[in-house]
């Protein structure tokens, strides 16, 4: 008994900690999903064979997992698009069509009392739940007079922190038991602070000038306006910051609750303006300061993968990447004119644009034992698919007023859908000024004219204008399967499917859902291992 008692204490020492539980292991899975910013189809090696630089890490997620070819960003702007992951729902269904981004102040939430979010599913599921980096959906802030502000760089001195905080629609009361984010894009616009659980431990109280940077980086220092920021407010090393963030959080979590599943958002500002690799992955390409950035993402993807591994639950962890929008105008130009890098991967137009460049974006899930590996999928799929999918994996039965424009993708990610069979029978994106456009097979109508948000008609832009085809036409419409590059407007040539595609749309906006009614979900119990 004695050695027996001794070399339990010895493989008790010898092992660390972080692998040690004595608690019992959830079935649950963790979840983790990794959010991007501006980041295009084309800027991942494993999604572009040219690209100017390899992503080995996040080739190495999809090679262990699934990849999607035909995954789309709900908008073609950041805020929608968080909107969108968090509620399941396209924007209109929360401010009647469009919305825009946030600056300043901003707000209110686009996540409005009532939305049940992600976090709030999967807390109800017995998870730890927890955010840290961008947040971006709106927030209220108010004076020394009760009065709310609204947006403007203006506003952010007025805000009185006492009776702003705790923050009446931060991420702590929409779902997440922790958080650690910024109010807005973190490098690009003001007010430059941190958000702790609902608390803003340090005030704006400092202007920052862009002459401040470090480095000043030439053109890739584009988009960083100037505004009032906290004292210590980290540019360069934002995402840095985030990922210490998330691992503090899991490792936290793992170390007191290691019964208890965790769902962790890491919502990077990587690939958005202005370019700031951290001074470690400067050079560490060919391909720029951009290049450098996104080889700085695909390392703190690595660092997650390593993480779970470590900690002993990666066979029990799902990890998604996605983004939240295709990449921006003048870095697409750039990256095409210095490093031959097409970062909207072949697709016409790129950030607010609605033609695919806009719109199509990575979207990997990796579960080892779970998700067979080396999958690459053509099925139809948009960042609301998250949510349901997510509630079917854990057995929650969404009501039809929940995630409205969500379909449950757990199947394709299985390998158990017919892939001759499309799970979306419709697909719903919109541009930057909150105009429709819907998919239907290899079918696109656009309920507009034009790129749905920049400017071809002058530079930088000018040169990828295509000459209109059907001038005439009040909208457009595209055979993808013909003619990916969104070339020639059918609009008069296919009236039928035209008016086809119009009528739906018309259908689905006023249904007040495109999602199926009396969703099943599967529950972890029904989900099979497979070999790794």
């Amino acid at each position: 008994m004695r050695i027996l008692k001794l070399t339990f204490l010895i493989l008790l020492l010898g092992t660390p900690f972080s692998n040690f539980s004595l608690g019992k292991e959830s079935p649950l899975p963790n979840i983790i999903i990794i959010y991007a910013d501006d980041l295009g189809y084309g800027d991942l090696s494993c999604y572009n064979p040219k690209s100017a630089y390899k992503t080995p890490h996040l080739d190495r997620l999809a090679d262990e997992g699934i990849r999607f070819t035909d995954a789309h960003s709900p908008s073609t702007i950041c805020s929608p698009s968080r909107y969108g992951l968090f509620s399941g729902n396209q924007i209109y269904r929360s401010t009647g069509r469009g919305g825009g981004a946030f600056e300043g102040p901003g707000g209110p939430s686009y996540l409005k009392p009532g939305t049940l979010t992600l976090g709030d599913m999967l807390k109800k599921k017995g998870y730890r739940t927890g955010i840290f980096g961008k947040w971006h959906v709106g927030l209220t802030w108010f004076d020394k007079n009760g009065k709310r502000l609204g947006g403007g760089f203006k506003n952010s001195l007025l805000i009185d922190y006492e009776k702003s905080t705790p923050l009446i629609d931060g991420p702590n009361k929409r779902g997440f038991d922790e958080s650690f984010v910024t109010p807005n894009c973190p490098t690009t616009d003001p007010l430059y602070i941190y958000i702790e659980n609902g608390m803003v431990p340090i005030p704006a109280s400092q202007r920052h000038k862009r002459a401040n940077l470090p480095n000043p980086g030439g053109k890739w220092r584009w988009d960083n306006d100037e505004g009032w920021m906290s004292p210590g407010y980290e540019f360069i090393k934002a995402d840095l910051l985030f990922y210490e963030k998330t691992k503090e959080f899991i490792t936290k979590h793992r170390r007191n609750s290691p019964e208890k599943p965790f769902f962790a958002v890491f919502s990077t500002q990587i690939a958005h303006a202005p370019v700031l690799p951290a001074p470690e992955f400067n050079g560490a390409t060919k391909a720029g300061p951009r290049g450098d950035f996104v080889w700085q993402l695909d390392a703190l993807v690595g660092r997650v993968m390593d993480l779970v591994k470590k900690l002993g639950i990666d066979d029990n962890t799902l990890i998604l990447f996605n983004a939240d929008n295709g990449a921006e105008t003048l870095h697409v130009a750039w990256m095409r004119e210095d490093h031959n890098h097409d970062a909207s991967g072949g697709w016409r137009g790129m950030k607010r644009d609605a033609w695919e460049g806009g719109h199509r974006v990575p979207f990997i899930a990796r579960w080892p034992g779970r998700i067979p590996k080396g999958q690459v999928t053509d099925q139809m799929t948009n960042t609301t698919d998250i949510f349901a999918t997510l509630a079917s994996i854990v057995g929650y039965k969404l009501d039809d007023q929940d995630a409205r424009d969500s379909f449950d993708m757990l199947p394709v990610m299985l390998g158990t859908q017919d892939p001759k069979k499309s799970v979306r029978p419709h697909l719903l994106t919109q541009s930057f000024r909150g105009e429709f456009q819907l998919r239907r097979g290899h079918w696109k109508y656009l309920d507009h004219l034009g790129s749905g948000g920049n400017r071809y008609d002058r530079n930088p832009l000018k040169k990828y204008s295509l000459p209109e085809k059907a001038p005439e036409a009040l909208g457009q419409l595209y055979d993808l399967n013909k003619d990916p590059g969104e070339t020639t407007n059918l609009y008069f040539k296919e009236e039928s499917k035209r008016k086809e595609l119009k009528t739906l749309l018309e259908k689905l906006k006023s249904s007040g859902r495109s999602a199926p009614l009396n969703r099943v979900p599967v529950g972890i119990e029904n989900i099979k291992k497979t070999s790794k």
